[in-house]
């Protein structure tokens, strides 16, 4: 059986589309089977909440009376990148004040959402046309022309297990990791992520609308280090990384309930980010890799204090163990600890369900699939130390 997108879309403008999560559809296909399943679900929705550093947003500011052209601009002592145009800036997520690391541009992000006022600081050498040389002034979202969260790579398919077998602690972006293995850190929602259930990217590519830090947001593109040649299981789940992509959305109509600051202790700022997907059910087999448990995604252990690219995996270990709590690595019992949120990535898939069941969101057919192959390369020629 196959069913098409402006099929189920019509659907939804009838209030009629049948929408499960990840979760839901895993049972009701237990207990119906596939072909009834397929017959009678339109969609599954998927989710993941989690750190994704690879963030930041696009402003214009408007212009000034006399004009500027911006050289260097801070926004609450964070620097922007002002390369692009007189008054249009990006701002990154990890970008933080040289004071330290517990506030960055993933905060002012934040205080932005939030509504609060955010002092621009900008200088400029001066020209003919835009002639001020420095500027010093209040923002808020309400009060720029544009604030475009772009986000080059969010959404890892799958990621890797941190340890630690020093003798010292270590702080990295998967968090404190204690000496002689004395914990585990992982990043995932499992049977929730969004391409964990579409491993083979049939319905998530260029053009895929998607629940977005609240509002509504598109897939623009694969996101770097985007790396699907890596080994999979007999399922089609890659054992590492693999996909990831790029998102954008209009950040005037997000909330910080799905669109966090948050910083690492040593390490710097980050921004949890909510994104949903909603993965229509046009044939068995896409229905059939929305069925996956966290028994069934398998990642692989490495060490962090191996301050090497090519670390070795120590082991694999699958979803199902990380959750409980505790995994058994070289004979010892190992806490876990994960840095995602699998309780609000839920929560959001409850939310893209509301919104389609009521007609305020329709699926969108890709325009282009994600690239199959191709790996990431390493920096090779690096010139002294």
């Amino acid at each position: 059986m196959e069913k098409g997108y402006e099929e189920i879309n019509e659907k939804i403008r009838k209030n009629e589309a049948v929408v499960m999560d990840a979760e839901e559809i895993i049972d009701f296909v237990e207990q119906n089977g596939v072909k009834k399943a397929v017959k009678e679900v339109d969609i599954v929705t998927t989710a993941t909440f989690g750190p994704m550093c690879s963030s930041g947003v696009f402003l214009n500011l408007g212009h000034s009376d006399p004009p500027i052209r911006i050289k260097k601009a801070y926004l609450n002592g964070v620097e922007a990148y002002a390369g692009i145009a007189a008054v249009d800036i990006y701002l990154g997520a990890t970008a933080t004040r040289d004071e330290g690391y517990s506030y960055g541009g993933a905060h002012v992000i934040q205080d932005l959402i939030d509504g609060k006022e955010v002092e621009l600081v900008a200088e400029a050498h001066g020209t003919d046309c835009y002639p001020r040389k420095k500027l010093k002034a209040t923002i808020t979202l309400e009060g720029i022309n544009q604030a475009i969260l772009f986000n080059p790579r969010n959404c890892y398919q799958n990621y890797a297990v941190a340890t630690n077998s020093s003798d010292r602690t270590i702080y990295t972006y998967m968090g404190k990791l204690l000496p002689n293995f004395g914990n585990a850190a992982y990043s995932t929602t499992g049977q929730l992520s969004p391409l964990i259930n579409d491993p083979y990217y049939e319905t998530i590519g260029v053009g895929t609308r998607i629940f977005l830090g609240g509002a509504t947001g598109y897939v623009v593109s694969e996101g770097t280090q985007h790396n699907p040649s890596i080994e999979r299981n007999m399922l089609g789940i890659p054992t590492g990384g693999a996909a990831t992509l790029a998102v954008t959305g209009n950040l005037k109509e997000m909330n910080s309930e799905y669109l966090k600051a948050c910083s690492f202790k040593n390490y710097g700022t980050s921004l949890y980010v909510g994104i949903g997907v909603p993965i229509p059910i046009l044939n068995e087999k896409i229905l059939t890799h929305t069925c996956i448990r966290n028994k069934d995604i398998i990642t692989n252990i490495y060490d962090y204090s191996i301050p090497r690219r090519s670390r070795p995996s120590l082991g694999t270990v699958n979803y199902e163990e990380l959750m409980s709590g505790w995994i058994t690595l070289n004979g010892k019992e190992v806490k876990t600890g994960c840095k995602s949120s699998y309780a609000k990535a839920k929560e959001i898939t409850k939310e893209l369900k509301k919104r389609i069941e009521k007609g305020e969101f329709f699926i969108q057919k890709p325009i282009r699939r994600l690239p199959l192959d191709g790996k990431t390369k390493p920096l090779n020629r690096i010139i002294g130390e």
